[in-house]
């Protein structure tokens, strides 16, 4: 995970998930990327023992720390954030060792590369809005002249950042792709823009291919029209509707099969923006709201994993 120390524990879902980890019984360790490390083919890791409590000022008690072998561990859950650069990717290489050894690890290496959030939508086109991924300059100018109005964005980032809504004729257009594409240089994601934006951007999380019957709506503000909390959208944690729960029943059996057990959604509409697989969040907001521990259905799925 990213330092225990910088989370903002009332809301953040790894959180929650160590909360329910603990409450079960089973001892509870953390690393982060710069604690991994391959020796001789075995994969490492600098573990720290932490005890977690629901508080928002002391939040986390530290225990003893030591090199032990991944794979003498049960399971591990992967809640890097994102940027998505070689650095992550070179970590899914390490918790590949451990899982080959017998480790499982939630989500599994192989399919945080190949999902990665904002592409993985290529592969259901139906289900997503009309969307190109490209660095050139003039391909993604005629997508606008097609479409009028669109979002471009980067496919590493997370929490709305570097996204952009462009109309035809904004003069800012060459400015958003030379930033965008590092002039021609990098990748970008195009997507029709979609009005429905107004009522949120849905989060629809899955556990084990199967959805969690509600969801959280984040409805971006007067000033800001991105569906982001950190950027100043409104959380609003809402029922599934039929259209949520059919994208998810569409999506959720391909992702068990590649070992994806816990996943979130993006719907605007009815129409699938991206697959997050990384670190989805959004748990404590909607168990707030509701009353329900998704973390208790991840750890009901995962012990049935290690039967």
């Amino acid at each position: 995970m990213d330092p225990i120390e910088s989370i903002a524990p009332y809301k953040d879902s790894t959180m929650a998930m160590m909360l329910e980890v603990q409450r079960r019984g089973h001892q509870l360790k953390t690393m982060q990327q710069s604690d991994l490390s391959v020796e001789n083919g075995t994969a490492y890791g600098y573990q720290t023992v932490m005890q977690v409590t629901d508080n928002r000022d002391d939040w986390f008690t530290a225990g003893e720390s030591s090199v032990q072998p991944l794979a003498d561990l049960d399971v591990i859950l992967m809640r890097k954030d994102p940027p998505f650069d070689m650095e992550f990717i070179y970590t899914t290489y390490i918790l590949e060792l451990a899982e080959r050894a017998g480790c499982l690890i939630v989500n599994r290496p192989a399919a945080l590369r190949d999902l990665y959030e904002k592409p993985s939508t290529a592969w259901i086109p139906e289900l997503a809005p009309e969307t190109l991924n490209n660095r050139a300059h003039a391909r993604i100018k005629a997508f606008l002249e097609q479409h009028q109005h669109i979002v471009v964005k980067p496919l590493d980032g997370m929490g709305g950042r570097s996204i952009f809504t462009l109309r035809k004729g904004d003069t800012n257009t060459n400015v958003v792709l030379e930033t965008l594409t590092d002039y021609g240089h990098q990748f970008a994601m195009a997507q029709r823009y979609l009005p429905a934006i107004s009522d949120g951007d849905k989060r629809v999380l899955l556990v084990d291919g199967e959805p969690v019957d509600y969801m959280l709506a984040r409805v971006p503000n007067a000033e800001d029209g991105r569906g982001n909390l950190v950027m100043g959208a409104t959380a609003d944690a809402r029922p599934l509707t039929d259209v949520e729960r059919n994208i998810a029943t569409a999506v959720g059996p391909t992702l068990r099969e590649r070992g994806v057990i816990f996943a979130g959604l993006d719907v605007i509409g009815d129409r699938l923006t991206e697959i997050n697989v990384t670190s989805p969040t959004g748990i404590r907001e909607i168990d707030q709201h509701f009353s329900i521990n998704i973390a208790a259905q991840l750890l009901d799925a995962i012990e049935a994993r290690c039967q």
